[in-house]
């Protein structure tokens, strides 16, 4: 798509909508060093944090303006089990297959170490840092952001609204989209998005010529998705078994994090299928747990 196709279509996100149809249907992460192209918030000493952000399309060759992958981490007696799933490419992937079986069992204990080795669900799209208050070197750079299942939503409830008062917006959009307000409190000793807006629709840039300066500047995403960053399910299978070293009791990095400030509220039970790979596994934004989990496992 050239920058021109790009601008007639604005307004039109009846594609990104069918593929949030989609998802909501079924419901590359670096190995290790810092991606120097990832932007990543920060708190400030009382535990808040606050950027805007404005989220940007698909670059040229590319459908779609985000990734989206499945991941496992957690710890057995043998090591850490820090993967991609195969799940992410709609193949069969071991410990997926492993929590349909402990979920079987109808044994509330086999249902818990299920849940601790759910997937994570993760996304990777391109954006331009607005205001960044704590690393203001970062304002009007495009990074690649990081995210999970609760800013989606924020995504997905503004493109389909619930209330007829409000107009859908495409946030991905150079010309109709909208900055988005990311807010942040520790609730339960965890990150918290509750708060995060959109703000009213506005352009990004005053004209087209440094719009499409902007866009010649984002990356790509399919990379993220390539084979090579996704093990064969004999490798994985081979991991899984040396983690877990025949004993079921696993870690997850939900029981190493430092102790929550306030009281820690209990996850409700999910009612979840036989199949945990697919249904409600991502009950929460993993990708904070599953950075220090990494960081973790390369300390041992």
């Amino acid at each position: 798509m050239s920058f021109e196709a790009l601008k007639r279509s604005r307004g039109n996100f009846d594609k990104l909508t069918k593929e949030l149809e989609s998802l909501n249907k079924t419901t590359t992460t670096q190995s290790s060093g810092k991606d120097e192209r990832l932007w990543r918030p920060e708190l400030d000493k009382s535990g808040n944090g606050f950027a805007v952000i404005r989220f940007l399309p698909a670059v040229q060759g590319e459908e779609l303006p985000w990734a989206r992958l499945w991941n496992h981490a957690f710890q057995g007696p043998g090591g850490w089990y820090i993967e991609n799933s195969l799940t992410t490419m709609n193949k069969k992937d071991p410990v997926s297959e492993d929590n349909s079986r402990l979920w079987n069992t109808g044994l509330d204990s086999d249902k818990e170490i299920a849940r601790k080795r759910k997937r994570k669900l993760t996304y990777y799209t391109n954006i331009l840092v607005v205001s960044d208050p704590k690393n203001p070197e970062n304002e009007g750079q495009v990074k690649l952001f990081k995210f999970g299942k609760k800013i989606f939503d924020k995504i997905t409830e503004a493109m389909k609204p619930e209330f007829e008062d409000e107009k859908p917006i495409n946030p991905f959009d150079f010309w109709e989209g909208a900055n988005f307000k990311l807010k942040i409190r520790k609730v339960d000793g965890y990150w918290n998005y509750d708060k995060s807006e959109f703000d009213s629709p506005s352009t990004i840039r005053d004209n087209d010529e440094a719009i499409e300066e902007l866009w010649n500047k984002q990356y790509p995403l399919k990379p993220f998705l390539a084979p090579e960053n996704f093990k064969s399910y004999d490798e994985l299978k081979a991991k899984l078994d040396k983690v877990l070293s025949g004993v079921r009791n696993t870690g997850t990095a939900e029981d190493v994090m430092d102790p929550p400030t306030s009281p820690t509220v209990s996850k409700p039970v999910v009612n979840e299928t036989a199949d945990t790979s697919v249904a409600s596994e991502d009950e929460d934004d993993g990708d904070d747990t599953l950075d220090y989990f990494s960081k973790l496992a390369e300390e041992d």
